[in-house]
């Protein structure tokens, strides 16, 4: 069979034929053509639908936010809710794990303040706790302390700044787990952060002394 090439050369047998039909009709090759263009236009905007239709469909990544079995806040509290996704972009470091059962949420509450140039603080206690009659838990903040500042003279005309401050203590982290949201309890002048912490994929072995 004839092939085509850049520099000339043979031509496939059917372009020959189609040349020699449209000399010999003037116009007949290209209705020929537009004919043909036509068709092959018609047959793809039939098949984009079917090829629609056989695409995957996108993963359900977050399930339906039930808070029925939670309690609700006492007086004085907020509750706070994290539904977390399984559909978070992938690291663009290769040595971070890309499995969830690997990644930590750490929780991080604290106050909005108005602050000069001292240094603010205040403590508190998290923990995690059951819901009664279910296998669920919550955490709830309590023996928050109050605030505590250095006494810092700070300089004349110096704007004040308004700043998240954080509730001192240990880090304070949950698995990651879409399968169920994070239910958090906390007095009413708090409020809720969170960051995700994902492990290495090595494992580094220890020295036995």
């Amino acid at each position: 069979m004839a092939c085509l090439r850049s520099g000339g050369g043979a031509r496939p047998t059917f372009l020959w034929r189609w040349g020699a039909r449209r000399a010999a009709s003037p116009g007949s090759g290209l209705r020929t053509w537009e004919r043909w263009a036509g068709g092959a236009g018609l047959l793809l905007a039939g098949l984009l639908p079917l090829a629609t239709s056989l695409a995957p469909a996108p993963a359900l990544a977050i399930p339906r936010l039930d808070l029925k079995p939670y309690p609700a806040p006492a007086p004085g509290e907020r509750r706070w809710v994290i539904q977390l996704s399984g559909l978070l972009p992938p690291s663009p470091d290769p040595a971070l794990s890309a499995n969830p059962a690997d990644w930590r949420v750490e929780l991080i509450a604290g106050r909005n303040l108005e602050l000069d140039c001292n240094q603010v603080m205040f403590s508190g206690r998290m923990r995690s706790q059951p819901v009664a009659g279910t296998e669920l838990r919550v955490v709830q903040i309590s023996e928050v302390s109050p605030l505590a500042s250095t006494r810092m003279a700070c300089p004349p005309g110096e704007p004040k700044r308004r700043a998240f401050v954080p509730m001192g203590g240990k880090p304070f982290v949950v698995p990651y787990d879409v399968s169920r949201p994070i239910v958090l309890y906390a007095p009413k002048d708090l409020e809720l952060r969170w960051r995700l912490w994902k492990a290495e994929r090595r494992q580094w072995p220890a020295r036995e002394f």
